[in-house]
């Protein structure tokens, strides 16, 4: 593809040949290729479905952009890119092969194509994994929420809960409590130590203790959370902390190397230890928020195009001198 040449989100290139194929089309995968593209390196970003945050209302948090709906922000940042004639493809990408002969990476699509790449981003993101608890995922993003920073300012004063059951919930609700004073913490199926039970207690948390049996809710709305031995305690907004899945296996395929939590190893520009390799994102980083993932994809990009400025320089180099030395023998 040559500099400047655009596509949009809707073409389907049969394949190509890119300085860098960047795979996820979140946050941080936009912006990565955002920055990529005003450095003029023919750059792709491919992906398709839908990101973390799709089912949320807004993002917020976000300087300048704050309140924006996702589709909205996504939209805006494809426009961007649009702009410096960075290639938009919307596929599925089913393996990255290692670099090979001439050190580029191969990029197969399900769709067909197989794109060439001197150099790989993988911003794919995680999944959340909710508890099996009847109407918690049809809520999920609406009223039954994650991060109180992003989402405890419009929660604020209203009989808010918090569901249990992960190492982190009980530091989740003390740290909701700072939007309402009206919180009840539902264990659901783990045991409360009695310091933890302390801590909630200083705090004014309410325990409702017993398994959650459902969610309630009416006119499309939550109003509550029924337990199992019947008692149904009304709430408006539900905060819990999901099982976060990183959809790395891109990355593992290739060989990355994981850190202590599980996650692919990355320092602080997103390099892999695999060369040409690099990650941003929630694929590295469980708990970025937008605004974070979109700076961890930034952060990424400007590393990869000065590492590909000094491969240059050094291919540069040693062309100049086996020219000097021929015209110093002639």
């Amino acid at each position: 593809m040559e500099v400047g040449a655009m596509t949009t989100a809707t073409d389907r290139p049969t394949g190509g040949s890119y300085d860098v194929v960047v795979v996820g089309a979140g946050a941080a995968g936009l912006s990565a290729g955002l920055v990529l593209g005003r450095t003029r390196r023919p750059t792709a970003v491919v992906g398709a479905g839908p990101t973390r945050n799709a089912r949320a209302t807004q993002i917020n948090g976000f300087l300048t952009r704050d309140g924006i709906s996702p589709p909205d922000f996504l939209a805006m940042g494809e426009a961007e890119l649009a702009r410096y004639g960075v290639t938009r493809i919307t596929d599925r990408v089913l393996a990255i092969d290692p670099a090979g002969e001439g050190g580029h990476f191969q990029v197969r699509l399900a769709g067909g194509s197989v794109l060439m790449a001197r150099h790989i981003l993988v911003a794919t993101g995680l999944r959340d994994e909710l508890p099996p608890i009847p109407g918690l995922a049809e809520r999920w993003g609406i009223d039954v929420l994650f991060c109180p920073f992003c989402d405890g300012w419009e929660a604020s004063d209203q009989p808010l809960g918090v569901l249990g059951g992960r190492p982190a919930s009980v530091e989740q609700a003390l740290l909701v409590r700072q939007w309402s004073e009206d919180i009840i913490f539902f264990p659901h199926d783990k045991d409360l130590t009695d310091a933890e039970q302390e801590r909630l207690a200083a705090r004014g948390v309410e325990v409702a203790p017993g398994p959650v049996a459902r969610i309630v809710t009416d006119a499309g709305r939550l109003t509550g959370v029924e337990l199992a031995d019947g008692r149904l305690v009304s709430r408006q907004v539900l905060f819990t902390s999901p099982r976060r899945i990183t959809q790395d296996g891109l990355l593992t395929a290739l060989g990355c190397d994981l850190g202590k939590g599980g996650t692919v190893l990355v320092d602080v520009a997103g390099r892999t230890s695999v060369p040409g390799v690099w990650a941003a994102g929630n694929v590295v980083r469980d708990h970025a928020s937008v605004i974070v993932a979109t700076s961890m994809g930034a952060v990424a990009a400007a590393a990869v195009n000065r590492d590909m400025v000094r491969e240059e320089t050094a291919a540069a180099v040693e062309e100049y001198r086996r020219g000097a030395a021929v015209r110093s023998a002639e």
